[in-house]
């Protein structure tokens, strides 16, 4: 019997977990990196070029990008491993996998797009030099396992890159909160004509492991010298992990 899992702030059957987090990306594809630029005031894109910079990905690597969504790590990296590399995206959402699809050949770039679980990829051992999971880890429902399936690709000495929300400094939460669960969902409905996929949003980051926890998960899914980087105050940190 299948058990259950967070959506958001209520408990529910992991198959409908899935279902209803799909449901979410299908109906937010067309505006989301639209909505990205509103709801961060641009800031992802700093956050995103941070993170492919401490990713010190090199010329000629194999880079694989989980949950990619509209492909801007995956665009970012295939430009540092140059025409010897190799970037693969990944994403369990068709709607999205295919919108970054289209936004990669849109650049000039015919990169590989699999649709597939990060619990499961389907990739053999030691693939990788690099794993990229870009504010898709905390729609996971097992973690844990999504976790130990990057460290299986990845090679020995390879590394592993988690962007994501994470807990924000203590003075900040209450006008974080504001933000979160009265902005977030108005910005939703008027943009994207979807309240509750950004409630969910926000409810999604409040249920996500914050920064000790979540390197500690990394920690006993096979990464070593775990280090942490604050973004904003913490509403987002970077995890970088080395597959030892």
């Amino acid at each position: 019997m299948a058990g259950e899992s967070d959506f958001g702030f209520e408990r529910v059957s992991e198959e409908d977990k899935a279902r209803r987090v799909a449901g979410v990306f299908e109906r937010v594809a067309t505006h989301y990196d639209l909505m990205n630029d509103l709801m961060s005031l641009g800031l992802h894109r700093a956050w995103k070029a941070f993170a492919v910079t401490v990713a010190r990905v090199r010329p000629g690597e194999r880079v694989l990008d989980v949950a990619a969504g509209t492909g801007d790590l995956a665009r970012a990296f295939a430009k540092r491993v140059g025409p010897s590399g190799r970037v693969c995206m990944t994403d369990i959402n068709g709607a999205m996998l295919a919108r970054g699809r289209d936004r990669t050949v849109d650049s000039g770039l015919l990169l590989p797009a699999v649709q597939c679980d990060a619990e499961r990829l389907p990739f053999a051992d030691a693939s990788f030099d690099c794993v990229s999971v870009g504010f898709g880890l905390r729609n996971m429902t097992h973690k844990e396992i999504a976790l130990r399936e990057m460290a299986r690709v990845l090679r020995r000495g390879g590394r592993l890159l988690v962007l994501e929300f994470s807990k924000v400094r203590k003075p900040l939460a209450p006008l974080y909160d504001l933000y979160s669960f009265r902005v977030l969902p108005w910005l939703g409905a008027r943009v994207a004509g979807d309240a509750a996929a950004y409630r969910y949003l926000a409810e999604s980051i409040r249920r996500h492991p914050d920064q000790e926890t979540l390197a500690a998960m990394m920690s006993d899914a096979g990464f070593e010298k775990v280090e942490v980087f604050n973004l904003a105050a913490g509403v987002v940190a970077v995890h970088r992990g080395m597959r030892l």
